[in-house]
């Protein structure tokens, strides 16, 4: 149960975010980069409706693709943010309606345009979830293609910024494809940022103390095997672990500490599979 509802805070505050730099800084420059609020603005003043009304009639079609293709946890959780990324945008209309670009500087705009939603979607990605659009779309090409998420988006999203040209002009049709290649980037480094982990191979005289570490305090497994110093025909031990990244600083000092003359190689990896860490 803590463990759901620390999910549903992430996906709460990514969802947030997301609304946040689409309201405040995609619509009113009409930056049509990608995802279901991209075609919403371009759809907008060609149908006469309202870029999060669109946007929500966008988001129930591609709910039921989800559901279909990347099962029930996917659907809750996808459900749950495209519902609360539709109430947030039209309280944040109601509340603090804008009719214009909040500064005389569309560079510094599109740089908000892009962050906000790059990051509350990179929260949400790394949980399996979206606030819905073509992020679930791109999440099918991640699932039965070779495509990784910032790519899989990169393709999905291309369809609105090549409208924009046509839609708004030219200068906001570059500001949106500049803004799709950057968002999906920034998406695809941050979610390998977030699932960063340390894989640890421990060369050591003394082993036990250190396995235990593991297994007791850090709640991790390991595999040990045996070796022989080349320098100096000694018995080695070698455990290779893999820990989070919080649990890196506290392995290496406990290693030092039990066992001075150990060698350590640490390696990031932001694709560790197993128990404890990423399912297939």
């Amino acid at each position: 149960m803590k463990k759901v509802i620390q999910q549903y805070a992430i996906v709460t505050f990514g969802t947030f975010i997301t609304a946040l730099g689409v309201y405040a800084f995609k619509f009113p420059n009409n930056f049509a980069f990608g995802g279901a609020t991209g075609l919403a603005t371009i759809l907008s003043p060609l149908i006469n409706m309202t870029p999060s009304t669109i946007s929500f009639i966008l988001n129930i079609i591609l709910l039921v693709i989800g559901c279909i293709f990347l099962g029930k946890g996917f659907g809750a959780k996808t459900i749950y943010a495209s519902l609360l990324f539709t109430v947030l945008l039209s309280l944040m209309e109601y509340l603090i309606p804008i009719t214009e670009p909040l500064t005389t500087e569309p560079i510094l705009e599109l740089a908000y345009a892009i962050a906000l939603p790059a990051a509350g979607s990179a929260l949400l990605l790394r949980l399996d979830a979206s606030s819905g659009g073509t992020e679930i779309i791109a999440m099918i090409l991640k699932k039965y293609t070779r495509f990784n998420i910032g790519i899989s988006l990169l393709f999905t999203d291309m369809i609105s910024a090549v409208a924009a040209y046509f839609v708004f002009g030219i200068q906001t049709g570059l500001f949106s494809t500049a803004g799709l290649i950057i968002k999906s980037l920034i998406i695809d480094s941050m979610i390998a940022s977030l699932n960063m982990n340390k894989y640890f191979t421990i060369v050591c005289d003394n082993p036990e103390p250190i396995l235990a570490y593991i297994n007791d305090t850090l709640h991790h497994g390991s595999t040990v095997t045996g070796a022989t110093g080349s320098y100096t025909g000694s018995k080695k031990t070698i455990i290779y672990a893999a820990v989070k990244k919080k649990e890196a600083y506290l392995l290496k000092k406990y290693v030092k500490k039990a066992d001075p003359n150990a060698f350590l190689f640490v390696t990031n990896s932001s694709e560790i599979i197993g128990k404890g860490f990423l399912s297939m």
